[in-house]
C-alpha cells in the first residue's frame, strides 16, 4: 500500500504535514530538513518544486522559491538530493509543483523517477482535473503514485464528489480562496466551509491548507479534518532561524502552544 494511504488511514486525526521549498534557503538543504521533520515527529512532508511563477503561492512562498531558482535548484538536482532518502526517512513524501517545470522533465521520467527516489505522490495546483482523468492519471496509477486535487470554498459539491470518487490518496482542502500565508485564527465563514465538506462524508480523508500557522489554526483544522498542512509558516522560520532544527523546533512549539 502507498504510505500516503497508510498514513491517512491508519491515524484519522492530529495528521500534520509540513512543506517546505526545495532549495531554501540554501541549495543543499532539502535532504536535512527531510530527516530533521521526521525526527520531531511530522507526518507527512511536501517538497516544494520552485518555479518562477507559482500562483497559488503567497509572497512567503514566492520569495522562497526565487530565492531557490537563484541558488541553483531544478528538478533533476531535487532528485539527485533526495536518491537516497529512504534511507533515513519512512513518511510519506509529497512532491508539490506547478505542471510547466514536470512536463518540461517528461510526465511518465517524472513518476518514474519519483519511484526510484521513494516519493509517494505529488499536488499539482494547476493540472486541470480533466487533463487528470485523460492523460494524467493511467500513467500514475502504473507507478502507484498518488495525484493529490485541491478544492476551495469555492469548489461545487458536484465536483468535489467528482474528484472524492476518482482520487486515491487524500483531499487538500485549501481554507480560501486566497494565496499561501499564516493565518491567526480561522473566522466563522471558514469553519462553516470545513463543517459543509465535512458533512458531506466523503470517501477520501481531508487535509486542510492555507493559514495554518499556530495552535488554534491547527486544532481547527483537526476538528474538521484528518490533520492540517503547514507551509509558508514553517518557510518563515526557516528563513529566521539559525539553524534547521531550530526552525522545526520553533514550529512544533508554535503548535503547541
Amino acid at each position: 500500500m502507498n504510505r500516503i494511504n497508510q498514513l491517512l488511514y491508519s491515524s484519522t486525526k492530529g495528521i500534520l504535514s509540513v512543506y517546505f521549498t526545495a532549495g531554501y534557503p540554501n541549495l543543499d538543504d532539502t535532504a536535512t530538513i527531510i530527516r530533521e521533520l521526521e525526527k520531531k515527529g511530522v507526518q507527512m512532508i511536501e517538497i516544494g518544486i520552485p518555479f518562477s511563477d507559482p500562483m497559488a503561492d503567497g509572497p512567503v512562498i514566492q520569495n522562497a522559491s526565487t530565492q531557490a531558482l537563484s541558488n541553483g535548484m531544478t528538478l533533476k538536482l531535487l532528485f539527485e538530493q533526495i536518491r537516497d532518502i529512504r534511507h533515513h526517512v519512512k513518511i510519506p513524501l509529497i512532491l508539490m509543483g506547478y505542471l510547466n517545470p514536470i512536463m518540461q522533465y517528461g510526465f511518465e521520467s517524472f513518476c518514474r523517477k519519483c519511484v526510484e527516489c521513494g516519493v509517494d505522490g505529488m499536488i499539482i495546483p494547476d493540472l486541470p482535473f480533466k487533463d487528470y482523468q485523460e492523460k494524467y492519471r493511467i500513467i500514475a496509477e502504473r507507478y502507484n503514485l498518488k495525484i493529490i486535487m485541491l478544492i476551495t470554498p469555492e469548489t461545487s459539491e458536484e465536483r468535489i464528489r467528482m474528484i472524492d470518487e476518482h482520487t486515491d490518496g487524500f483531499i487538500y482542502m485549501v481554507s480560501s480562496a486566497a494565496t499561501t500565508g499564516a493565518q491567526n485564527e480561522f473566522d466563522a465563514e471558514k469553519k462553516n466551509y470545513f463543517k459543509r465538506i465535512e458533512a458531506m462524508k466523503l470517501n477520501n480523508p481531508r487535509l486542510i491548507g492555507f493559514g495554518i500557522s499556530n495552535k488554534a489554526t491547527f486544532k481547527a483544522a483537526c476538528e474538521h479534518a484528518s490533520g492540517a498542512i503547514i507551509g509558508s509558516k514553517f518557510v518563515t522560520l526557516l528563513g529566521e532561524e539559525e539553524t534547521i532544527s531550530a526552525a522545526v523546533d520553533k514550529l512544533i512549539a508554535q503548535l503547541k502552544d
